[in-house]
């Protein structure tokens, strides 16, 4: 039987017990004698190492380093020199085996709360990548702040609008961040008024070196520890674009309704005289009548020029694209305003190309602008004057050129940016001709917008217009 020195058994077992007893922080007890935790673990030199994941690592190689030494040892029986039994240790084996027991089990659990704990760890750290992902990808300005006014978080939309770098104001004040005083004031008020989960929205503007612009401003509060607002979300979208957009159609209504109630003014008016008797002879009647058809055709025109840029601009009107002849196409429209042309005294000069030319296009619609620049022509040139229609094909570019030159009054310069404009007409030559504004509007959808093609005017105050447009030389 191999017999071992008593006393190092027990230290061992001391040591053991004494960073058990401490980890579960009760006292340790040995038959009848009960030794605090604290000194045991003074004792055995144990408290530096008795911390986390570390202690429970460290107790468990001494486990196993005690039970391998217990295997190999007979701790029942130790025979003195004078030939008598030693008292067993038996009692004291089973406990140390209960105890390592207890240890391996907690152990266990330490190590399972561990890899728990490393798990919510990186699903954590996914969600908050994932987060930052998408605030990042927001074409909406995001800035968000904190329950001391510090900028915690914002995306490169807002850096832009904003106009602040975006790598130094995290955890800086806002008021530092931004220069825009009624923004900050407006995040540090909602902060105030502790609204949970309430929010405000405002309309502000932010003018830049690239122009004002005018935002949407959405803000939100965070909710924080008991109940408090812990910051502010402040999302800015920018509606500019729909304010213009709202703006142009209000004035679209505004001139519509101007240029329906004069034509029906009229028709109104005569109507009346008719019915009143005022048209005592056969002579006057047919002036009234003539002038009630002429309203009746303008109002017409007004309508159908409405519905055909309505159409094209949404894109629903339908368009027949086949290989036409621009020259076939003028000729044609000159055909027709000819006879106009002639009442005023006006020459018509053709210059015209070859007829086998030919670009791809709605006849219908080419001809309607060719017409709508031909009649314009017609109204703004004076007695005696000429109008000069010509074509001009440019086979290295690909292109087919018209062009509608005039010797009338003119544009101004100031003018010239807006002829093409919705209801827009030249102030200066208003008195010699009556229109509605829309004429040079459908051209220019017609040309660029139906058939990609550009339009230019070009003008003199005295000496007369020119107005042409290119498109695409068939192959």
């Amino acid at each position: 039987m191999r017999r071992v020195n008593i006393w190092s058994m027990a230290m061992l077992v001391l040591i053991v017990a004494s960073g058990t007893a401490l980890l579960w922080g009760r006292p340790l007890i040995v038959g009848r004698l009960m030794l605090p935790a604290t000194s045991l673990a003074a004792a055995g030199g144990m408290s530096a190492a008795l911390c986390g994941l570390g202690l429970v690592t460290s107790l468990r190689r001494q486990c196993r380093f005690l039970i391998q030494f217990i295997e190999t040892t007979d701790l029942d029986r130790r025979t003195s020199s004078a030939g008598e039994v030693a008292p067993t240790l038996g009692p004291l084996g089973r406990s140390i085996d209960g105890l390592l027991d207890r240890v391996a089990d907690m152990t266990e659990r330490v190590t399972g709360r561990v890899k728990e704990l490393e798990i919510h760890l990186k699903v954590a750290t996914a969600e908050r990548q994932h987060a930052q992902a998408v605030l990042y990808s927001l074409s909406d300005a995001v800035l968000v702040t904190d329950l001391f006014d510090e900028v915690v978080l914002a995306n490169e939309s807002a850096a832009r609008t904003l106009e602040f770098d975006l790598k130094r104001s995290r955890r800086s004040p806002v008021d530092r961040v931004l220069d825009d005083e009624d923004l900050v004031a407006m995040i540090r008020d909602m902060r105030k008024s502790d609204s949970h989960g309430g929010k405000r929205i405002v309309e502000h503007k932010i003018t830049s070196p690239a122009g004002e612009k005018t935002y949407k401003v959405t803000l939100s509060c965070v909710p924080g520890t008991e109940g408090e607002v812990g910051g502010v979300v402040a999302v800015l979208h920018d509606v500019t674009r729909e304010r213009e957009v709202a703006e142009m159609k209000n004035d679209f209504v505004s001139s519509v309704s101007h240029e329906l109630r004069t034509p029906l003014a009229s028709i109104h008016a005569y109507v009346e005289m008719l019915i009143d008797g005022e048209a005592r002879d056969e002579k006057t009647a047919q002036e009234f009548y003539e002038i009630i058809r002429t309203e009746a055709q303008r109002l017409g025109r007004l309508i159908d020029n409405i519905l055909n840029i309505s159409r094209i601009e949404s894109g629903l009107v339908k368009v027949n694209k086949q290989p036409q002849s621009l020259t076939v196409v003028m000729k044609d429209a000159i055909e027709v305003i000819a006879p106009q042309a002639r009442l005023k005294g006006l020459s018509i000069v053709e210059k015209l190309t070859p007829v086998f030319y030919q670009t791809r296009a709605d006849k219908d619609m080419l001809y309607q602008a060719v017409l709508n620049l031909l009649s314009n022509a017609v109204k703004y040139t004076p007695q005696g004057g000429t109008i000069t229609v010509e074509t001009e094909v440019d086979e290295a570019h690909g292109r087919v050129v018209g062009r509608i030159r005039d010797t009338g009054a003119g544009i101004p310069p100031k003018d010239l940016p807006f002829v093409f404009d919705k209801f827009y007409r030249v102030e200066a030559n208003n008195h010699m001709a009556k229109g509605t504004g829309l004429g040079l509007s459908l051209v220019r959808h017609i040309i660029e917008t139906v058939h990609q093609g550009r339009i230019v005017v070009d003008s003199q105050v005295g000496k007369g217009s020119c107005f042409g447009f290119e498109l695409e030389l068939c192959k």
